[in-house]
């Protein structure tokens, strides 16, 4: 006969958690970058490590993000110091594959609806947020061409980080998605967020005068969701992200905030569940990046989108975003120099929203 220690006993009692835990369709990219700086830019030292901690145990983990070795740009490392910082945040289509389907690299029925490539300097002084539209006309390796949101669909996140890779020569050194309910839970738990709505409009649930006003969950993601609305669909859509994610980022990003322990754990205890990250933003590292971004305000941090040459017809008949590909060597230049501000400031790119 053998007895169970009081150890072994509540082991056999509490409930296992499952290992495949099932993950929401519905994603957004906003809140994704918004609780990678949560952690990011918390704090130095050991209150930093805690909290990237309960990130770290807190949120999924994309186990297969990136292509083949052999098809990535080699990463560039700095000759002292930190190197620059490349992340890809996606958004997708809700009610379309599960993520776990995304992340195996096998055809699926999800796009990519909202694309983000966040670039951080190497001196960690800045952030740069370019939104990229999801019907730009690309090269997607093995596919020819079609429009960048397509790469999801033809080959899940793997050819999606391919085709962005191959479009700038420069490697991505991370992945995130994120759910839309964690978006809304996040923007209430921070007791709403003041936005100054650039262009008037309404959805079947909400009206947006122009002006500031302060949204609640449901309602920021609905102004962040909304294209139909506009003339200009995608381009005035990738605007009012770029609004809210500033307008958001003033919200956390002050002394307030920032100094408040109890805060600062709640909003990542809030957020961490509905964040799916790739293997690598382990908490470790997130911890790193807590104390070299430590300094960074909302005032620091610039979004653009890529550039296009407007809207056009492909051969096959689909409505299509023209690539401009002049603009597309200068930022590969620019993200391979680690120049992008200098880049963004001479060309006159970047807006302040």
């Amino acid at each position: 006969m053998s007895f169970e220690t009081e150890q072994q006993t509540s082991d056999r009692l509490r409930p296992r958690r499952r290992k495949n835990r099932k993950r929401h369709t519905g994603r957004n990219v906003l809140l994704g970058f918004v609780a990678f700086v949560l952690v990011a830019a918390a704090a130095a030292g050991v209150f930093a490590f805690n909290l990237a901690q309960s990130f770290d145990s807190k949120a999924q983990k994309i186990d297969n993000a990136f292509p083949d070795e052999s098809t990535r740009p080699d990463k560039v490392e700095a000759a002292a110091g930190p190197s620059a910082t490349n992340m890809l945040l996606l958004g997708s289509d809700s009610g379309a594959a599960s993520v776990d389907e995304a992340e195996a690299g096998a055809p699926t029925d999800q796009r990519s609806d909202t694309m983000m490539w966040v670039h951080i300097p190497a001196d960690r002084k800045n952030i740069y947020i370019m939104s990229i539209l999801r019907d730009t006309w690309v090269d997607v390796p093995g596919h020819g061409e079609s429009k960048m949101n397509s790469a999801m669909a033809f080959g899940g996140i793997p050819l999606t980080v391919q085709t962005l890779e191959n479009m700038f020569d420069t490697r991505l050194d991370n992945v995130a998605n994120i759910d839309f309910e964690g978006f809304k839970a996040m923007t209430d738990a921070l007791g709403g967020v003041d936005v100054n709505v650039p262009v008037a409009f309404n959805t079947q649930q909400f009206a947006f005068p122009a002006g500031k006003q302060e949204l609640t969950g449901e309602q920021a993601l609905a102004f962040v969701r909304e294209r139909k609305a506009f003339s200009d669909g995608d381009y005035q859509r990738v605007k009012n992200q770029q609004v809210f994610l500033k307008a958001i980022l003033s919200r956390f990003l002050t002394a307030e905030t920032l100094s408040n322990p109890m805060t600062l754990s709640k909003l990542v205890d809030t957020v961490s569940p509905y964040v799916s990250v790739d293997a690598s933003l382990d908490a470790g590292k997130v911890a790193g990046l807590a104390v070299e971004l430590r300094d960074v305000r909302a005032s620091d941090v610039t979004s653009f989108t890529l550039p296009t040459l407007g809207i056009g017809t492909s051969a096959d008949g689909q409505s299509i975003v023209l690539r401009d590909d002049a603009a597309i060597a200068d930022i590969r230049d620019a993200l391979k120099n680690d120049t992008l501000g200098t880049y963004l400031q001479q060309s006159g790119v970047a807006s302040k929203p």
